[in-house]
Parts: structure tokens; C-alpha cells; sequence
């Protein structure tokens, strides 16, 4: 057995170890085939590494390691005549302050900007977003500056600062570091270009995407913000209107008889005896545990035929930053749930730390089908839907976990909780 990667192509930390390993001469194997978010959720893989995160590593001699820093490291360590460390203490010191730097004020802010863009955190903040480059600028033009008379960051040759910095520049580069920014840090850029460009590490790095503009937020129609009211005007008879202009469009509809709304297959399923509103109630104005709780009420009225009970779980929480900005993006899905209120409550919550977090929850729906109660938010599919069996102990556990915020999963805790009710 060899040393073996688990990684992703486009992963930029996991081509940062790669380079690592090539410059080091140090043997490394990417399984032959991997399924991301599929495998890593696994019981064998969670056995080894049981956040399921990716960079993770497992060595010829069965020693295993995760988190991509530590991970670089290691390997680079391996390889001590390469130098890739620095040649001494004080080097060596200088090489992880460089890392820290790009890692903490470079690619933090680039996941931070990327989550406002995409709409994974929500709402949509400028002033949060302007914070965010504004760091990230600040970082950039402190590299720029210590390169402005130097190849490499430290010493004379490549070393893992060197290659660090590189990866997290490839992938500010699509959201970022567009071209008034390169032009602010044409050292930085000179360096970069460098390095990926290196016989050894051209393959790994793979070409650079520049975006010419940063990368903005753009709202879907209906998050676009409303026109300013016109003063009210006499209606005219119909025979007198002129031809509207494009833009005036959406106030000439209103007019026109709106088209009846076609019914919502829910309201069509038998009546049941079980209330979700009385249930919101409920859960508002009592303990959820204990005798008299909420959970107890519920489990006595249910109607286990009219409704069901789901865990979800966000895909991509290694994209997932801050804590908080974990928790907008919840509010943003409930937001995006709002035309299924009357079949849904849910309660979710971020487990475990900043930069090491993840989004569950559970949810009581009506039917016996998430997709037609979660597929009006445009983003349902950010997350995996499991119907839950309140017979079986763990789904039980999970789920009373979820109502009382003090869900455990696989050694994260509950830090902060989102209802939708």
C-alpha cells in the first residue's frame, strides 16, 4: 500500500499536498475511483476519518491525517532535502507564518465572498461583502509588498509557502482576484504564474481561469427589489391606452385578471387529524422536553398517515466559514420555503465550530414526500432528505435532538438554531 490522497481535482488544497509531493519526490496515490459526498460519508471512510472532510491522507504504514495544512506539512516534511520547510528554525518559522497568512486572510475570505455570491449565506450583505474584500486586498498587498524584492517567499528556493500561496490564489481567481486587482499586486501575480508554471507543478495547478470582474451577487426575480409606487392615476377607459414601454411591463399585468392558481397537490390528500398549526403553537409555548413537553403532545397527536418526519442535511459543508454566516445560510433556505408554511415545520441547527461545521435538521411535513413541500426553494437540492422512523432509536434520537437544540453529531455540538414554523 502507498501513500494515498483522498482529494478532488479541483480542490485547491488537495493540489497544494500534490505539488508538495512532486517537489519532494514523495510517492502519492489518489484512489482509483471516488465519489465525493458519496464515499465520504461511507462508514469505512468515516472510520478513519470521521469529519468525512477531504484533503485527507492515510500513509503506506496505515497512519492517517486530515486537515490540509497539517497534511501539506507532513508530506513536505518527508522530504527534508528538498528544503520545502526552510533550512532552519527561523525559516521554518517564516514558511508557516506565509501559510497561516494565505490561509486566515486569503482563502477564508475568498469561501466568505463565495458564499454571499452563490447565495449559500442569506441575505445578501454589501457592507458584509465589502468587508470581506477589503480583508482579503489588505493580505494580497502584504504578499505583493514582500515579493517586490524577492523570488520566493522565504530563502532562495520553492518552498511550501510558496506553494500554498499559489493554490489559494487559483482559486481566488474565479471570484476575486479580478484584473484591477491584479494590477494592484503585479509581483504577487509574477510569482504565481511562477509557480504553476514549474515543470513538475504544471499539471497539478492546471491553467488558470482569470475572471476579469470580481465575481457579484445577483438576486433571483423574486428577491429584485420592487419599483418605487407611482402616484395613483384615474383609470383610463381601455380604448384610450397607449403602448407600453418593456419596462413598464409588470404594471400593465396587474390590469389583467390574474390566472387562477393551479392547486397544490398537498390539499388534494385525505383530510387529517393532526394540526400543524396547533402543533407550532405548542411547540412555541412549552418545554419540548419532559412530561407535558412538546415532544410528548406531539407523539401522541400525530397522524403518522397524513404526515411524515425527515432529517436533511446540507452537501457542502466544507464550504461552510463562520458559524453565524452557517446559520444566515439556514434562514436564507427558510426563506425560500415560504410558499410551503402551511405543510412544513422544521428546526435546524449548526453543529461543531467555525471552519469546521456542519447544517442538520429535522422536518414534520405534510404526505409521505419531501420533494413537493421543499422543491419551491430553488436551492432544495443543497441538501439530502431521509425519511426518519421514530420507531427505530437513532432516528428517534436524532429527531428529538433537532426539536431541543441539543443535537450531537459525531462529536460536533449545537452552536445556534434556525425554526421554520
Amino acid at each position: 500500500m502507498s501513500n494515498t490522497l483522498w482529494t478532488i481535482p479541483q480542490q485547491a488544497t488537495g493540489k497544494i499536498i500534490r505539488a508538495a509531493a512532486a517537489l519532494g519526490g514523495v510517492p502519492l496515490e489518489l484512489p482509483a475511483a471516488y465519489e465525493h459526498f458519496v464515499d465520504n460519508k461511507k462508514p469505512e471512510f468515516l472510520a478513519k476519518f470521521p469529519h468525512g472532510k477531504i484533503p485527507a491522507l492515510e500513509t503506506a504504514d496505515g497512519f492517517k491525517l486530515f486537515e490540509s495544512v497539517a497534511i501539506a506539512r507532513y508530506i513536505a516534511g518527508l522530504a527534508p532535502n528538498a528544503g520545502l520547510l526552510g533550512n532552519d528554525l527561523r525559516e521554518t518559522a517564516l514558511v508557516d507564518q506565509w501559510v497561516h497568512l494565505a490561509d486566515t486572510e486569503v482563502d477564508l475570505f475568498t469561501s466568505c465572498v463565495m458564499a454571499l455570491v452563490r447565495g449559500i449565506v442569506t441575505p445578501y450583505s454589501k457592507p458584509m461583502h465589502t468587508f470581506f474584500v477589503e480583508r482579503q486586498t489588505r493580505a494580497l498587498k502584504t504578499l505583493n509588498a514582500h515579493l517586490a524584492t524577492r523570488t520566493f517567499f522565504v530563502g532562495e528556493r520553492i518552498t511550501l509557502a510558496d506553494l500554498f500561496v499559489a493554490g489559494v490564489l487559483m482559486r481566488a481567481a474565479g471570484y476575486t482576484l479580478d484584473a484591477p486587482l491584479r494590477a494592484e499586486v503585479p509581483h504577487l501575480i509574477r510569482h504565481f504564474e511562477t509557480i504553476i508554471n514549474q515543470p513538475k507543478l504544471k499539471d497539478i495547478y492546471g491553467p488558470v481561469a482569470y475572471i476579469e470582474k470580481a465575481a457579484q451577487y445577483v438576486p433571483p426575480p423574486k428577491e429584485k427589489k420592487e419599483k418605487e409606487a407611482k402616484p395613483a392615476q384615474e383609470p383610463k377607459p381601455k380604448a384610450e391606452k397607449k403602448p407600453k414601454k418593456a419596462e413598464e411591463d409588470e404594471e400593465e399585468e396587474e390590469a389583467v385578471p390574474a390566472e387562477p392558481k393551479a392547486k397544490n397537490p398537498l390539499d388534494e390528500l385525505p383530510k387529517s387529524t393532526f394540526s400543524l398549526e396547533d402543533w407550532k403553537r405548542f411547540y412555541s409555548n412549552n418545554e419540548t422536553r419532559g412530561p407535558g413537553g412538546a415532544i410528548e403532545w406531539l407523539y401522541k397527536n400525530i397522524d403518522k398517515e397524513g404526515f411524515s418526519v425527515w432529517r436533511f442535511d446540507f452537501k457542502y459543508n466544507e464550504e461552510l466559514t463562520l458559524t453565524f454566516m452557517s446559520a444566515n445560510q439556514i434562514t436564507g433556505f427558510y426563506n425560500r420555503l415560504e410558499a410551503s408554511r402551511k405543510y412544513l415545520f422544521a428546526s435546524a441547527g449548526v453543529l461543531g465550530e467555525s471552519n469546521n461545521s456542519v447544517i442538520t435538521g429535522a422536518m414534520i411535513l405534510r404526505g409521505q414526500d419531501v420533494k413537493p413541500v421543499v422543491e419551491v426553494a430553488p436551492d432544495w437540492e443543497s441538501y439530502e432528505y431521509r425519511k426518519l422512523d421514530l420507531e427505530r432509536e437513532e432516528d428517534r434520537a436524532f429527531f428529538e435532538g433537532a426539536l431541543a437544540w441539543d443535537l450531537e453529531v459525531e462529536g460536533k455540538k449545537w452552536v445556534d438554531g434556525k425554526l421554520f414554523k
